[in-house]
């Protein structure tokens, strides 16, 4: 029975990636460094051959036949999976201009979100809480090839307490059984890929207390989603809550702790159960980040994925300070939380870099919506001590671990979705050459940058040659 539901899961994740295997052709790199994905030594002077939308042949250059197909030189390059992205929130929810009012969707800034992880070699993403409205039609046209778009996952509504935390965009469920009306009334409408759930009473940074959900209640909640084949993820901000989680049968952590230091039991406990941990470090490192480093804005990536406006509004706060010493305005809430990150990210990094040292499954996720956040994800990685090599496996394979879909994606096997980014320079002496972009291959079709809806304005083709 076990396996009869592993194998409708594969089958069903096929299918639901396929689709933009329509135009796909075959491809042969050659000569080139190999990194798959796995923490496995980088293999010099590789070929690897793609056939519709899967490798199809990795094999040592020396002993491979004739190229077929199209050949692309990968002389002094480096071919690594497609990056992900296993937490994010896709722009394009706008809220209600009236209280109480439906919120809106612009799709075109959902658009040009999503251009902008495929244009900085994010080829899957997973989107953990957004209004269904805006990222389960997206879903869909995804699927369909209808959209320039990575791998989109999505949650749709989170399941959370009233008035816990994200409760504005959940199903609010109060006790058991009266719950499974309405979680089975949102499984059977946005049939969720992965099921997010909260468990956070706050109370830290400048957050307030708030109500929180019933161990006893998160505890079916899972059970429930796991019933119905779907994995869950939950949003906890400490170890206490952390663990409660764990043990109430979980399968993966929207966050790492980040409120203190974690215990030594606390990092063995993630290591024997393997239980995958986003590690989110963007979302806090950016509030001080832009007001001590805004030249950051003028990278490359920045430029071409942000509207040029957004940029300067950024900008202009970080050079007026953008606070007040106002008592009780919102400014000084965004000082105080913009200091906590400060003190807290170094201490994140920290207990990331002692989950991966010992065996622990870390995954990349940035609570963003910009594919350039995931390379300040891959620097604070790297940052954090981790060896590039296990940073590039963290963005990969232990990526598509949290989304269970390690089978089909997150690697370079035969037989896997052909997902890949050529880079120019070895991202393993250096992770910032994980920037220096050759191609990006969705399903064995190599992404058209000029044809992106990037906010920053059109690029150009990356890669041209026998067009």
């Amino acid at each position: 029975m076990k396996r009869t539901f592993y194998l409708a899961r594969l089958c069903a994740a096929a299918l639901a990636l396929a689709p933009a295997a329509a135009f796909a052709e075959r491809w042969t790199f050659q000569h080139v460094t190999l990194i798959d994905g796995t923490g496995a030594a980088p293999r010099p002077d590789m070929t690897v051959v793609v056939d519709g939308d899967r490798f199809v042949e990795i094999i040592p250059t020396a002993r491979a036949g004739a190229p077929t197909g199209r050949v692309i030189d990968g002389r002094g390059k480096y071919l690594i999976p497609g990056l992900m992205d296993i937490h994010i929130h896709l722009a394009g929810s706008v809220a209600p201009a009236v209280p109480g009012g439906a919120p809106a969707v612009d799709r075109e800034a959902a658009l040009q979100a999503l251009a902008s992880f495929l244009y900085c070699g994010v080829t899957t993403v997973l989107d953990v809480g957004n209004d269904p409205t805006n990222i389960l039609p997206l879903r869909a046209d995804e699927r369909a090839g209808r959209i320039l778009a990575p791998h989109l996952f999505a949650t749709g509504s989170l399941v959370t307490y009233p008035g816990s935390h994200g409760t504005a965009m959940a199903v609010n469920v109060t006790s058991w059984p009266e719950a499974r009306i309405a979680l089975q009334a949102q499984w059977e409408t946005q049939r969720p890929d992965v099921q997010k759930i909260t468990y956070d009473d706050e109370g830290w940074g400048a957050r307030p207390l708030i109500p929180i959900l019933p161990k006893d209640l998160l505890q079916h909640i899972i059970e429930f989603y796991n019933d119905h084949g779907v994995r869950t993820t939950v949003h906890i901000s400490n170890e206490s809550r952390a663990r409660e989680a764990i043990y109430s049968g979980v399968d993966t952590l929207a966050h790492t702790p980040a409120q203190g230091p974690v215990t030594d039991a606390f990092v063995r406990l993630l290591a024997a159960k393997q239980l995958p941990t986003a590690s989110t470090m963007t979302i806090g490192d950016n509030y001080g980040r832009v007001h001590d480093h805004s030249d950051f804005l003028d990278q490359p990536f920045y430029v071409a994925t942000m509207r040029p406006a957004q940029r300067a509004e950024l900008k202009r706060i970080a050079a007026t300070g953008g606070e007040t010493a106002l008592k009780g305005s919102p400014d000084v809430y965004r000082r105080a939380w913009r200091r906590y990150w400060q003190t807290q990210t170094p201490i994140l990094e920290d207990n990331l870099r002692r989950i991966a040292a010992a065996g622990g499954v870390v995954a990349l996720g940035t609570d963003g919506t910009n594919g350039a956040a995931t390379h300040r994800e891959l620097e604070l990685l790297s940052q954090a001590g981790i060896p590039n090599l296990q940073v590039i496996r963290i963005a990969t394979y232990n990526a598509a671990r949290l989304l269970g879909r390690q089978d089909e994606m997150g690697s370079i096997a035969e037989g896997k979705i052909a997902d890949a980014v050529l880079l120019d320079a070895d991202p393993v002496a250096n992770i910032d050459n994980a920037k220096k972009i050759a191609l990006v291959m969705k399903s064995g079709t190599i992404v058209d940058e000029s044809r992106l809806p990037l906010a920053g304005g059109p690029q150009r083709r990356r890669y041209a040659s026998g067009r």
